[in-house]
């Protein structure tokens, strides 16, 4: 399970505890200017899985790995001062190229020496910034890859792909109810600047990057659609 912190993986995670029998997760340090994401992981991990003895007993290890590689090889506004818009190819200046297919290949070596055959994220492509590295078909693409170049079976999982942020909230609530839903509006961070010191309705965030913005969307339209 890649667990960065955010949102969407906090739900995946949730989610992969609730079918697998054994859940271990993977974090990436890569220089992001965000790295306060890094440290809402342990508390998301302890109290998801603290809401049922099930998930507690399914919870396996956390390993945080260097992909530093990442701020070294190009430019981006998430691993460096630069200004957070679009760049002149039309993709967000938060893109980090290669993020998602070094994070998958780096897990499923880790996963290919444990025994573990679903590789979980939580990537999306309804509700999202733009990235061609989050769309279904990179995805399937990639898994195909792996197992070519791995000689394995891995399932690429992304539970979130074809769920808009407001329909993200209303899973997690199907899968831990409305403890599991505060969990993750308290203690998970998707804020690009890592501003942890600003709580909103939604949580914490600087309110005003793409990833606040879009997060805020997405809670104001599942609270407006709650009975």
């Amino acid at each position: 399970m890649l667990l960065s912190g955010g949102q969407d993986s906090a739900i995946c995670l949730a989610w992969a505890l609730a079918r697998f029998a054994r859940v271990e997760t993977v974090g990436f340090d890569y220089g992001q200017r965000h790295r306060a994401e890094l440290a809402a992981r342990e508390d998301l991990r302890r109290e998801i899985a603290g809401l049922g003895a099930d998930w507690r007993a399914r919870l396996g290890p956390d390993t945080r790995l260097d992909a530093g590689v990442l701020a070294a090889v190009g430019a981006n506004a998430l691993t460096a001062d630069l200004p957070i818009g679009t760049g002149p190819d039309g993709l967000p200046t938060t893109f980090v190229p290669g993020r998602n297919l070094l994070f998958f290949t780096l897990a499923a070596a880790l996963a290919h020496g444990r025994g573990l055959r679903h590789l979980v994220g939580g990537m999306c492509e309804t509700d999202f910034s733009g990235y061609p590295d989050c769309r279904d078909d990179t995805l399937k693409s990639l898994q195909v890859s792996l197992n070519l170049g791995m000689n394995a079976r891995f399932v690429i999982d992304t539970p979130l792909m074809w769920l808009d942020k407001a329909e993200s909230w209303g899973l997690a609530e199907r899968l831990g109810g409305p403890a599991l839903v505060e969990i993750i509006r308290r203690r998970s961070l998707s804020c690009y600047r890592g501003e942890t010191g600003r709580m909103h309705e939604w949580g914490p965030g600087c309110g005003t990057c793409p990833a606040c913005e879009l997060r805020a969307r997405g809670w104001a339209a599942y609270r407006a659609g709650r009975p």
